[in-house]
């Protein structure tokens, strides 16, 4: 029998991202509009939304960290980043939808059979800024630095990891956030994050379908951001899911329940509760 699991490998996962941007581009009071989303993500991206448990209902954290991202994007370019190193980009199509500036320069990096999808998907469509397509696989620490060597000739350099991290070990993330700081001389880096006790939920939830897919969660540090600082970064901002979420008014269902637990949460616990997903702007140090 053929396997009934519409993620084949992490790559797929992008489909599934790009049909909640779809879903949010959709809506009348959209946060953004990505008008590539539904047909990048394709009739794969809606079989993997259809075949997660209460998956159309839990769009609201991708659609949030979009919305957060693209601010903060936007925020750094006007702070002077002139390269956006955007690594396992995979349907990002920030540089066709967001007004960037002409001159600034996006290096949009993954493995080639996504860059191959992402262009074909794209044909036609002009960017608002000046887009490379570089195909790696990240992996390899020779092709990594190469790129990043790339990505320091014209600096300062924001770097992009969404939807990412997650997905690698602990030693991975390491390397990556190592070489981001000596060999492509990023000056800030955005992420999102999540925590143990995130990942513990999300096991429960989704892991059959995702490890079935090749592609477990597996990176939540207990320490957050602070992780990171033995590889040359500190935090600059923190934007929590949570709080944006409200914010935005994108929540799951029962978020006045969730939210009167909070409030009567000693003060410790509701910040840790409050930091167990979300996205971090880093800064080199």
């Amino acid at each position: 029998m053929a396997d009934s699991n519409p993620i084949r490998n992490v790559s797929d996962t992008a489909l599934w991202v790009a049909i909640y941007r779809a879903m949010e581009s959709e809506r009348a009071d959209a946060h953004f509009h990505d008008p590539f989303a539904r047909r990048l993500g394709g009739a794969r991206g809606q079989a993997i939304v259809d075949a997660l448990p209460d998956g159309a209902q839990t769009a609201w954290p991708l659609v949030v960290r979009t919305a957060v991202m693209d601010d903060i994007v936007q925020q750094c370019i006007a702070q002077g980043a002139r390269t956006v190193l955007n690594l396992a980009a995979g349907l990002d199509a920030r540089p066709y939808r967001l007004p960037l500036p002409a001159d600034l320069r996006w290096l949009h990096v993954d493995m080639p059979d996504m860059i191959d999808y992402f262009r074909e998907g794209m044909a036609g469509e002009t960017p608002k800024c000046r887009v490379e397509f570089i195909a790696a696989d990240l992996r390899d620490a020779d092709a990594r630095r190469a790129v990043f060597t790339k990505a320091a000739e014209e600096g300062p350099v924001l770097a992009i990891t969404e939807g990412l991290v997650i997905y690698l070990e602990a030693d991975d993330v390491a390397a990556l956030a190592s070489d981001l700081h000596d060999v492509a001389r990023a000056r800030w880096w955005l992420l999102d994050l999540a925590s143990p006790r995130l990942l513990k939920m999300l096991e429960k939830r989704w892991s059959p379908t995702l490890k079935g897919g090749n592609a477990p969660f597996r990176f939540g540090p207990a320490e957050g951001t602070q992780w990171f600082a033995p590889h040359g970064w500190r935090e600059q901002e923190w934007h929590s899911t949570w709080t944006d979420a409200m914010r935005l008014k994108r929540t799951p269902r029962f978020a006045g329940f969730w939210n009167f637990l909070l409030a009567i949460s000693p003060r410790d616990s509701r910040e840790a509760q409050l930091r167990q997903s979300g996205i971090a702007l880093l800064e080199a140090i």
